[in-house]
């Protein structure tokens, strides 16, 4: 796949913010779209660890380099996310069991395809046709409430324990990774987040920013917004704009692909 044309497809605007209230910013990004690969990671585990937690999931994505398929590029990111996990279980053992993880958001694309994979409750929206959907399931016990009727999602939205999360790289000695694709549309859009933002900006609200503005002019306004809001949280968001350029070719994941959890070696 030529890096060049690929990438031009895309429209990408990112940001990253400590909030009013932390100190240190335990979020990272990475923006690959010559890769056809996006991600934010969100520090689990106090200042220091969640920084240490994220910045190591960020690393090794990073490192993945341009795939020739689909197929491919998953599977890169599996074992991207592999590794990862088994630096941080070794960070752990070294640091006597302290706490130390991380959540994860990716969006891969590769020529006419997407897949959103994710671990926790950072988030993937996809705006496309005048509507926002939350592509991704929160992995939190807040969520799991909802599902089985024990709690509204006005309700968990103040929940004492909304905060908890059920799955993160680094906490187990394999990551479970949920995914979820299709195919790409002209002018869609998607929003990658970390829980900063959406503790305080309401789905409706990231539509009205994604689709009044330009993908770094939206990341600008959302993260203004939650600023405004008192951001008690780090704040991360990536926009990425989908600009069909015409090509009739398209590609699809591997069909029988582990959807629940990695188990590349």
């Amino acid at each position: 796949m030529n890096e060049h044309r690929a990438s031009s497809c895309f429209e990408t605007g990112a940001v990253s913010h400590a909030g009013r209230v932390r100190s240190h910013n335990e979020d990272n990004l990475v923006v690959r779209p010559e890769n056809g690969l996006w991600a934010v990671a969100d520090g689990m585990g106090g200042h220091q660890n969640g920084a240490m937690a994220s910045a190591t999931v960020a690393a090794s994505l990073s490192a993945i380099g341009a795939a020739g398929s689909a197929a491919e590029l998953l599977d890169r990111l599996e074992r991207g996310v592999v590794e990862a996990n088994a630096e941080l279980r070794r960070k752990i053992r070294e640091h006597d069991g302290a706490t130390m993880g991380a959540t994860l958001a990716v969006l891969l694309a590769h020529q006419r395809h997407f897949a959103c994979v994710w671990c926790g409750d950072s988030r993937v929206y996809l705006v496309r046709s005048g509507q926002i959907t939350q592509v991704t399931r929160d992995h939190t016990e807040a969520q799991d409430m909802i599902e089985r009727g024990l709690l509204t999602v006005e309700e968990a939205r103040t929940w004492p324990r909304r905060h908890v999360i059920t799955r993160a790289i680094g906490v187990h000695d394999r990551p479970e990774l949920d995914i979820d694709h299709g195919e790409l549309e002209g002018g869609d859009v998607f929003v990658l987040c970390s829980d900063g933002l959406t503790d305080h900006v309401r789905d409706e609200e990231i539509l009205r920013a994604v689709v009044s503005s330009g993908a770094q002019a939206a990341c600008d306004a959302l993260l203004a917004l939650t600023l405004e809001r008192g951001a008690t949280d780090n704040v991360t968001v990536i926009v990425v704009r989908y600009h069909h350029d015409g090509g009739s070719e398209k590609t699809r994941w591997v069909p029988n692909m582990r959807r629940r959890r990695s188990d590349a070696p």
